[in-house]
């Protein structure tokens, strides 16, 4: 079966039975984790759903509860990406219990925020998108099932720029939001693609994937004149090229990628890549609009995905 931009979960999961199957989720308060979680639960999946706000999750999350069939149930954890101490106390608490997971999807994240920084002293989104999934998911990383997957929800905005492991933090570099933002989807790229080179001798595999254009809670600190003026250029570029003007997607489509990534697409095809639109993106290094598909070569470069965990570790003080 092929899929594409327009597919959605429920078409993705046709037919796919979970029972028995347990995944991680995190960023379920809202928008494309919970879209997850839902259509995962409602296919049998065990779900654990982690969110830094569980009062809020609890409420976004009861339609994943309602729609939980053949098994499948959510259970939350708490999780704050922007500190460590957090992210440590929640890892810590999954490898206690000790229960495998056959699927980590990294979901949750900020976009275009203005210059801030996590309780640890990170640039936000960098902390937070970045080296909070990169020190969470690698204290459970055993608790993956050999054979499993872990799914980095990455984005377009990787285009905005590759990673600066001189200057993670912005300190000598002028902030901008959205180079920030690229910078830190990058790096959600470059540590699948390190993290599936470390572990696939026991099967288990790492995808990155864009979920595609949504309007989302995510998109909370972008100004919205400046979304349309973006837009205003893309479909004008669009039109020269012949082709009909973009389509924000639907929550359903844009979390049909993570599933389709997790749980559909054979593991060989997806690992180490960057995914978007329900299929395995080209490199395409040429001047491109913001829209069309295509992953940049520094985001999935082996040497640049090892400096960039080697420079995770010193931030975080930690080796993995």
């Amino acid at each position: 079966m092929t899929f594409n931009a327009t597919s959605t979960t429920d078409e993705v999961l046709a037919g796919v039975d979970l029972s028995g199957k347990r995944v991680l989720v995190t960023g379920v308060s809202a928008g494309l984790g919970v879209e997850t979680a839902r259509v995962l639960a409602a296919h049998g999946a065990e779900v654990v759903g982690a969110a830094r706000d569980l009062a809020k999750a609890e409420r976004a999350t009861q339609i994943v509860r309602d729609q939980a069939a053949h098994g499948g149930s959510l259970e939350l954890i708490e999780l704050d990406l922007a500190s460590l101490a957090s992210v440590r106390a929640a890892a810590d608490k999954l490898v206690a219990d000790g229960r495998q997971f056959d699927v980590v999807i990294a979901n949750a994240g900020v976009m275009a925020t203005p210059l801030g920084h996590t309780v640890d002293g990170f640039e936000t989104q960098f902390g937070t998108n970045h080296l909070g999934h990169f020190v969470f998911v690698n204290r459970i990383a055993l608790l993956i099932k050999d054979g499993g997957r872990l799914v980095n929800l990455a984005s377009s905005g990787h285009r905005y720029s590759d990673v600066n492991l001189d200057d993670p933090n912005f300190e000598h570099t002028p902030y901008e939001p959205m180079v920030a933002y690229g910078r830190s989807k990058t790096a959600n790229i470059l540590f699948a693609v390190e993290f599936d080179r470390r572990h696939r001798d026991r099967g288990v595999r790492a995808t990155a994937l864009h979920p595609g254009g949504i309007q989302t809670e995510l998109g909370r600190h972008t100004d919205t004149a400046r979304i349309d003026e973006l837009l205003k250029t893309i479909n004008a570029e669009l039109a020269a090229q012949g082709q009909p003007p973009f389509q924000w997607k639907t929550i359903p489509q844009g979390a049909a990628t993570s599933v389709w990534a997790g749980f559909v697409a054979p593991a060989d095809e997806v690992g180490g890549r960057y995914c978007e639109n329900c299929h395995v993106s080209q490199v395409t290094d040429g001047v491109i609009n913001p829209v069309s598909e295509g992953v940049r070569g520094y985001a999935l470069d082996p040497e640049n995905a090892r400096a960039l965990w080697a420079k995770s570790e010193e931030m975080v003080g930690e080796r993995f």
